[in-house]
């Protein structure tokens, strides 16, 4: 196992699709993904956490007409998403490796149109609250990249960050706010895009319902956290 993760790192600091330490781009990317990278105008989304990079490739290959930009520390799990965005020759795809706290340091005000948070980790202990991705204080954090338009997108099977992701949206000024308990069986399931992931497929056959939501910010009204 350790020998596969060293040799997925050297993939990594070759591979050009994979932002991180190390690497030029790295400490010039903030405000210039469209100039520096993708080398168009087109629309950014990222996915936060992202994994293996499951929906930022599948998303990539649906909508060519948009950048995509999954973000996450795990070096060895990025190399996945990674090599299959290489074998699809897909243009419109990048990695960024960094925790998810330090964004704002690599996305100017305003300089990304979506976020999707696919099954991100519940943190199921109150004394882990802030650990997770919408709490306010990463809300706040997308608020302030996103422009005045941008959606943010989350679908899990836990009750738990659902129900505790609509409480915390009372705090913030939002609006177009859509939601399911079960996606599968909602008028929504078109967003789903048929991409699963393999968490997704493992829930689903254990009994688990997927939920989901979208929203955008007001910006007109600041939050009261």
């Amino acid at each position: 196992m350790a020998r596969r993760k060293l040799q997925r790192f050297a993939a990594n600091e070759l591979a050009p699709n994979i932002i991180q330490p190390g690497k030029e781009l790295f400490h010039v990317i903030k405000g210039n993904w469209r100039e520096k990278y993708f080398q168009n105008q087109n629309p950014i989304s990222l996915e936060l956490a992202c994994g293996r990079g499951e929906y930022t490739v599948g998303l990539a290959k649906l909508f060519p007409e948009r950048n995509f930009i999954g973000i996450d520390i795990k070096g060895d799990r990025l190399w996945k998403g990674s090599t299959l965005a290489l074998e699809n020759q897909l243009k419109n795809v990048a990695f960024l490796r960094i925790q998810i706290q330090l964004l704002e340091n690599f996305f100017d005000v305003g300089e990304v149109n979506e976020i999707w948070l696919i099954h991100p980790d519940p943190r199921p202990k109150n004394a882990d609250a802030r650990r997770r991705l919408t709490h306010p204080r990463f809300l706040d954090m997308y608020r302030r990249i996103l422009e005045p338009n941008g959606w943010v997108r989350l679908k899990t099977d836990n009750d738990l960050l659902f129900d505790y992701t609509l409480e915390v949206l009372q705090q913030f000024p939002i609006r177009n706010l859509e939601w399911t308990r079960n996606l599968y069986e909602s008028s929504l399931l078109s967003e789903h895009y048929q991409i699963t992931t393999k968490y997704e497929t493992m829930f689903v056959a254990e009994g688990h319902t997927i939920k989901y939501l979208k929203f955008q910010f007001d910006h007109h009204e600041s939050p009261q956290i």
